[in-house]
């Protein structure tokens, strides 16, 4: 019965979000609510859930509340025109060169295994340009999720971590046989970005829309700002909101600080430098607090939803249904089958539930056919890590949404079948190397 009210609470949730015809905190915060209701848990166990989850993305919330208001000022200032100007430059306008761009961009940002820090550093920067270019924002978010998911593979990441304390397997070593996986995707990512920059740019010259029917005008602010842009720039304070950009990056790789505050201290920084007086530094933080605010809100949104499916159990008791009802001649290939569909269980199972729920209940059917655990982990793992920013379940893809004002259905659509594709091509890969 939990299962079955879990899935018809989570199909419910992805309908919603897909249909994208309310906004996206009114299904996260209700759909949730009234699953737990239906699964017999009172008001008290609902405020415990609802208290753990929102503890997991406040930080996240936080950070984002301040970045958002701290690359707004920046952008404010001017800072990012002659950088956007000089990537136009260097590309000359060349689509394809702005997706292979892209690619690159988007795994070494994530080196540090952190989606949320990936998507600060790389959306604020590119957006523009893609705007300047008529390039589909959405094209963008699925290069840079598509980096992402392939250095997520590193061991500090947090999947194999996850994976090494099920199996208790040194995540080093479950590591190792996963590079020539990641140099495999390295290569074939910026193929693909070739492939889809060759396409984007026919779909630019023949003036058509892209896949989700949007035609993207040309950001005509880059090269003629309004009177009220030019008046909010300090050209002469270039070099010190460089300086104060690049210090704040190096912070947040570092770690020397939580990422939430070195947002604020850049943030107080940003506004002393460049718009001293209370007045001024009001306006400047009113004027990017609508959508720091609706981003936030949904994030916390989106803790609740969390809170609620891990402590109701709903994520755990599907993971083990699901892992029941293969025939039983496919027994013991369940983690090859698992692997397959790894990727649209993106949509259905948050990453802990995965692991946590999923892997052990795995590992525990096939370990009966004489299966490794390793090989049940890279099974799981491949088929399963290139989704991890198009799952609704994944904080840092809020973030990017919010960064980059896009939809979360419309980045599915977008972005789904590609993404599930590549990471079948990987599979496949990793099949014929014998990880399986």
């Amino acid at each position: 019965m939990l299962t079955l009210i879990g899935l018809l609470t989570i199909c419910s949730l992805v309908v919603l979000l897909l249909i994208g015809r309310m906004s996206p905190v009114l299904p996260l915060i209700v759909v949730p609510l009234l699953g737990a209701l239906a699964a017999g848990f009172g008001p008290e166990a609902i405020s415990g859930f609802f208290t753990d989850g929102i503890g997991r993305v406040t930080a996240i919330a936080t950070m984002f509340v301040f970045a958002i208001t701290f690359f707004g000022v920046l952008q404010d200032t001017g800072l990012f025109r002659p950088l956007i100007g000089g990537m136009v430059r260097l590309t000359r306008g060349n689509v394809i060169a702005v997706t292979v761009a892209t690619a690159v961009i988007g795994m070494l940002a994530h080196l540090d295994g952190a989606g949320a820090t990936t998507f600060l550093l790389t959306v604020p920067a590119l957006l523009p340009l893609y705007k300047q270019l008529r390039m589909s924002p959405y094209l963008m978010l699925l290069l840079l999720a598509l980096g992402a998911g392939i250095f997520n593979m590193l061991p500090w990441a947090g999947p194999l971590g996850r994976a090494s304390a099920v199996t208790g397997i040194e995540v080093t070593e479950l590591w190792r046989p996963l590079i020539t996986i990641q140099g495999i995707g390295v290569v074939l990512l910026v193929a693909l970005a070739a492939l889809l920059g060759w396409r984007e740019q026919r779909r630019i010259a023949a003036g058509k829309a892209d896949d989700e029917g949007v035609l993207v005008e040309t950001s005509s602010d880059l090269h003629e700002p309004s009177a009220e842009d030019l008046a909010l720039e300090r050209p002469r304070l270039l070099w010190a909101n460089a300086a104060l950009f690049l210090g704040v990056l190096v912070s947040l790789f570092s770690g020397v600080l939580p990422a939430g505050y070195i947002f604020m201290i850049g943030l107080c920084l940003a506004l002393l430098i460049n718009y001293p007086g209370g007045k001024a530094q009001m306006q400047r933080i009113s004027a990017h607090a609508p959508a720091a605010l609706s981003m936030g809100m949904i994030i916390l949104a989106a803790g609740s939803m969390l809170g609620i499916f891990t402590g109701t159990g709903m994520l755990t008791s599907i993971a083990q249904d699901l892992a029941q009802v293969l025939p039983a001649p496919l027994v013991g290939q369940m983690h090859i089958v698992l692997g397959l569909f790894g990727l649209p269980m993106e949509l259905m199972l948050s990453t802990d539930a995965y692991y946590f729920g999923l892997l052990p209940v795995t590992l525990e059917v096939v370990g009966a056919q004489g299966v490794e655990p390793a090989s049940v982990v890279y099974a799981l793992t491949i088929g399963n890590i290139i989704g991890t920013f198009i799952s609704p379940f994944s904080p840092a893809l809020w973030l990017a949404l919010g960064l980059a004002g896009l939809d979360l259905g419309r980045h599915i659509r977008y972005s789904l079948w590609w993404m599930w594709g590549f990471s079948l091509v990987l599979f496949g890969a990793a099949w014929a190397l014998g990880l399986f």
